[in-house]
């Protein structure tokens, strides 16, 4: 390994880190601070409430994380997500059977899939931009499954699917505080997708499309293969956010999670996740997660309309933004300056992180 591709990726873990180290500190001063406006706020109770909150949008996190990191913008996945699992419901319901907790879980993530596939083959065969192409399925996802599907409230689950929405991975005895089952498959899926984009050629070749998509073609990587997978795992993943979504909620509502993109996106950018691709880490995203619905947990608790939440949750992701675009300037300067000024000398405009050539370097060789 090259001194040069050595200092990359150390610059890179620290960045993260650094990253990941502002969040927790963000999180503990507003625990601190709400703990002092509403002493009911430091209780074992709201930390179950909001790690229960923060469930299904950690799901979904991961999906949109994979498809940030890669340079895209996908907003169909909460589409993706309610579509599979109210189809799941719907058919079981009208088949009058059973599948069993698995099947059910199988059936969702065939369908979430295949909806992804939708999504992948057409932004890797046209080369059209992702957030034109996921805005444009997750209406026409919306519209099949109102349509062709089913459109009304399902209360009458699965019996598998009912039995895991009422057990308890974690109970106070005495109160209502508990966290449930569905906490379980959220844990599994943090690790295997830290373990993706950490241990595989695959979430490597993510991080190199999203940091120089031709570097990333000429380093060897079958880009147009990986940006397909990358929309199939994204709509399973979403799948599974939907499912964990209806087993939460005790019910299938077609009408659901739809319009939740924002706060997702948000907790992905906050996280570290650079908009511009080729930059971010799992762990950034969960801390996202739990600091929006921290957030949003204090503005309730303080009496604050749903209105004024959603506006908190806009300026967030502003900022994230906001901040990731001033820090793409200053790297491109300096790139500049330690290139000489001169006709050789190419500034990085696209928002991609010191490192990334290095690591290309490296798979070309």
């Amino acid at each position: 390994m090259s001194a040069a591709l050595r200092t990359g990726r150390s610059r890179l873990r620290a960045s993260a880190f650094s990253s990941e180290l502002v969040l927790v500190g963000i999180i503990l001063l507003l625990v601190v601070v709400m703990s002092l406006v509403n002493p009911t706020f430091f209780t074992v109770h709201t930390l179950f409430s909001i790690l229960r909150a923060a469930l299904v949008p950690m799901v979904l996190a991961l999906g949109v994380l994979l498809v940030i990191i890669s340079g895209g913008i996908d907003v169909s996945f909460p589409a993706i997500a309610i579509f599979a699992a109210y189809t799941t419901v719907f058919l079981a319901q009208q088949g009058q059977f059973d599948p069993g907790l698995i099947g059910v879980i199988v059936m969702a993530i065939a369908i979430g899939a295949l909806l992804g596939l939708v999504n992948g083959a057409v932004i890797a065969r046209f080369r059209l931009p992702t957030l034109i192409v996921t805005l444009a399925t997750q209406g026409i996802f919306k519209g099949v499954l109102l349509a062709y599907v089913g459109s009304r409230y399902i209360a009458d689950l699965p019996g598998s699917v009912s039995q895991l929405s009422t057990s308890s991975l974690i109970a106070v005895e005495g109160s209502r505080s508990y966290l449930p089952m569905a906490a379980v498959p959220v844990v599994v899926l943090v690790v295997a997708v830290s373990l993706l984009l950490g241990k595989t050629m695959f979430g490597r070749g993510l991080y190199a499309i999203g940091g120089d998509i031709e570097g990333a073609r000429r380093a060897g990587f079958p880009v147009v293969r990986y940006q397909v997978l990358l929309y199939v795992l994204a709509g399973a993943i979403a799948a599974i956010g939907g499912l964990v979504h209806v087993v939460l909620g005790q019910n299938a509502n077609p009408q659901d999670l739809v319009g939740t993109e924002l706060d997702v996106i948000a907790a992905v950018v906050l996280g570290g996740a650079s908009i511009f691709g080729g930059r971010g880490s799992v762990i950034g995203t969960v801390l996202g997660v739990l600091l929006v619905q921290i957030i949003n947990n204090s503005l309730i608790l303080m009496g604050v309309p749903t209105a004024w939440q959603r506006a908190a949750v806009g300026v967030l992701l502003a900022l994230g933004v906001g901040v990731q675009a001033l820090m793409a300037k200053r790297a491109a300067r300096r790139t500049f300056v330690i290139d000489g000024g001169g006709p050789a000398a190419t500034p990085r405009t696209d928002g991609a992180r010191p490192g990334n050539s290095e690591r290309e370097a490296a798979h070309a060789e």
